[in-house]
């Protein structure tokens, strides 16, 4: 079965990590020996995404599309928790990346249904008595990173690494009609009310580039990430960039963030992006 959403802009504020691109102070290149940073941020991002279950009604295949209006989805968030860290020797370096949210949709609508997969039957939005979608996403990115480039312009940083999703979907439905599988009474049906739910680990490898741009001696600069990475996947990339300020130990920034997936085949999750405005505050010590 297929899950389909779309969200407009996320309702509430998800803590996460600057994903580890706050980096070192800014008056110089490199700091020598040790060094961390932490960087909690509000991120609001909208979010769309095509799940797909295995089956109407284990164990008889199909699918269902189900869409979720796009100013309801997450409209109701459960839980949203952070945690990021970076530490830093010289030139080496290791950032982490934990984000996890939990959120509801008030309006959901199944869209068309494939009993048995013998063909696709649109349902009208009429026939939708109501329905309520649940989305658990957790994303975990650690990587290891080399300083190539630094001075009091900035620095430029190669990482390489891993990046984790874990999804857990479900939608509970109610349509005002029953669907019959092709062999009537003794096939498979579809309707009134019921859930469908379906839970998936992607686990892909990447590779990318991360960094700053100081401007001038303003304490101004430029954060920019972006990295690109394959393997349950067909391919996930991530990017952001934004203006920030540093004094001392502590700094804020204000940028973009966009995140894609791109699954296909039989894979729960499809395809899902992720992109909104988020504003940080790193702390580096």
């Amino acid at each position: 079965m297929e899950l389909r959403f779309s969200h407009g802009g996320l309702a509430a504020m998800a803590l996460a990590l600057g994903c580890a691109t706050a980096a070192s102070a800014q008056d110089t290149g490199l700091r020598p020996g040790w060094s961390f940073e932490v960087a909690p941020y509000v991120w609001l991002p909208s979010v769309d995404a095509r799940l797909r279950y295995d089956n109407l009604r284990s164990p008889l295949p199909g699918s269902a599309e189900v869409k979720a209006d796009s100013d309801d989805y997450f409209a109701n968030l459960n839980f949203a928790g952070a945690l990021a860290a970076t530490a830093r020797y010289d030139r080496f370096s290791v950032l982490t990346d934990v984000i996890y949210v939990s959120a509801d949709s008030g309006s959901s609508r199944v869209d068309t249904l494939n009993i048995l997969d013998v063909g696709r039957n649109p349902i009208s939005s009429t026939l939708n008595a109501g329905g309520n979608s649940t989305l658990k996403t957790t994303l975990w990115t650690l990587a290891g990173g080399y300083t190539v480039a630094s001075g009091t312009w900035g620095n430029v940083d190669l990482l390489a690494g891993f990046r984790y999703l874990g999804v857990e979907a479900s939608t509970d439905y109610n349509l005002a009609l029953t669907l019959v599988g092709p062999r009537g009474n003794a096939g498979p049906t579809f309707g009134g009310p019921g859930r469908l739910s379906g839970r998936e680990n992607i686990w892909n490898g990447i590779i990318g580039v991360r960094g700053r741009i100081n401007i001038a001696e303003s304490g101004f600069f430029v954060p920019y990430y972006l990295d690109l990475g394959t393997g349950d996947s067909n391919v996930t990339w991530q990017t952001f960039a934004g203006i920030g300020y540093q004094s001392g130990w502590a700094g804020v920034q204000l940028g973009w963030r966009y995140m894609s997936y791109d699954q296909g085949g039989s894979s729960l999750v499809q395809d899902m992006t992720m992109s909104g405005a988020y504003l940080a505050v790193n702390f580096s010590f």
